[in-house]
């Protein structure tokens, strides 16, 4: 116990939001200080780690036979255990300074579905990374207390976290989960929808980068006020060469359509699933959004719209998880109930 409380004093407790797009890490006083694209590359031959993150990222589509770029995580797990370990090393390496002088005491947020084998890949990769006590947290959870939600008193909150990888979906209340599903459709899903779409429509193909700005730029779930387009480049499928295309905000709304209607359908489904008092809780008050999906443009305007319940976007989404992550180990005592045994 002594000699706990002696680690505290030369190392930070860190919380992480290990996603499928972004990995983020919070640390004790010190705020968000890492937050970059879950990517990594590679010397084939070596082994040797050449980037990571926002610099790994540029190298997608672009590398040579030599190099590998890789997102190691798939639909919010582990699919890659040893490039993962090395992303999450790399990370904390970039923070160890804040962290302090030890081995942080670590809090993972991980999807609800996860398997137990994947818990054990998500806890072996932090401890090989350089975590000394490790915890999970499930992700819906960790949003609602990023987001603010009084997950603490006797009534139904709904969280929509939609991420890279998977949409969580859950009803808490007491500090449990009443109702939880995780629906392997997010943003990911979304970019390959706009890929398809282009390469069916213009016989072109285009990079997963390229798809991604195009629906930050201009994609929406619901029709907008105004007309929006953007120019894209890509490889001409019948003679290779590269050419532009102009796309519009319908378009890319059209492209998206399937992946963003499973969301809708998720949760819808939760309310049917979530027991009569939840749900009247969660009629009452609305439905929050929170990840990376939620700043999609009409994405609470088209929920609210099917479903005809109001529906609000946490302050800042893209942290809504860590930022609860980091909240519940600064309160370990009072938030330890709703970690994953």
């Amino acid at each position: 116990m002594v000699f706990g409380k002696l680690l505290g004093l030369f190392g930070k407790d860190m919380a992480m939001d290990l996603g499928t797009a972004n990995t983020l890490i919070f640390i004790k006083g010190k705020g968000v200080l890492l937050n970059e694209p879950s990517v990594v590359a590679i010397q084939r031959d070596t082994g040797k780690t050449v980037a990571v993150g926002h610099a790994a990222k540029e190298y997608l589509g672009r590398t040579s036979p030599q190099i590998l770029a890789s997102r190691p995580l798939k639909d919010g797990v582990i699919a890659d255990f040893d490039l993962t370990r090395l992303m999450i090393k790399e990370f904390i390496l970039k923070v160890r300074s804040a962290a302090g002088l030890v081995k942080p005491r670590m809090l993972i947020g991980v999807p609800s579905g996860v398997t137990q084998v994947e818990k054990r890949a998500v806890i072996e990769s932090a401890e090989q990374a350089g975590a000394r006590d490790i915890y999970l947290i499930e992700e819906p959870m960790a949003a609602a207390l990023g987001a603010g939600l009084p997950i603490d008193q006797p009534r139904g909150n709904m969280i929509v976290d939609i991420g890279g990888g998977t949409t969580e979906v859950a009803v808490i209340s007491l500090f449990s989960t009443a109702y939880s599903e995780s629906v392997r459709v997010a943003g990911d899903e979304a970019n390959e929808a706009i890929m398809r779409h282009i390469q069916r429509k213009y016989q072109m193909l285009v990079g997963e980068n390229t798809a991604e700005n195009l629906k930050i730029a201009i994609g929406s779930a619901f029709p907008l006020e105004e007309t929006l387009a953007m120019d894209i480049s890509g490889k001409d499928l019948v003679n290779g060469i590269p050419r532009t295309v102009t796309l519009t905000d319908e378009e890319v709304r059209e492209a998206m359509a399937e992946p963003v209607g499973v969301i809708v359908e998720s949760v819808r489904r939760a309310f049917e699933k979530t027991p009569p008092e939840l749900a009247s809780d969660v009629a009452e008050q609305g439905v929050t959004l929170a990840g990376g999906g939620a700043l999609i443009r009409g994405l609470d305007k088209l929920i609210q719209h099917e479903l005809n319940i109001k529906v609000r976007i946490a302050e800042d989404p893209l942290t809504c998880v860590v930022m609860g992550a980091g909240l519940a180990l600064q309160n370990i005592k009072e938030f330890r109930r709703v970690f994953i045994n």
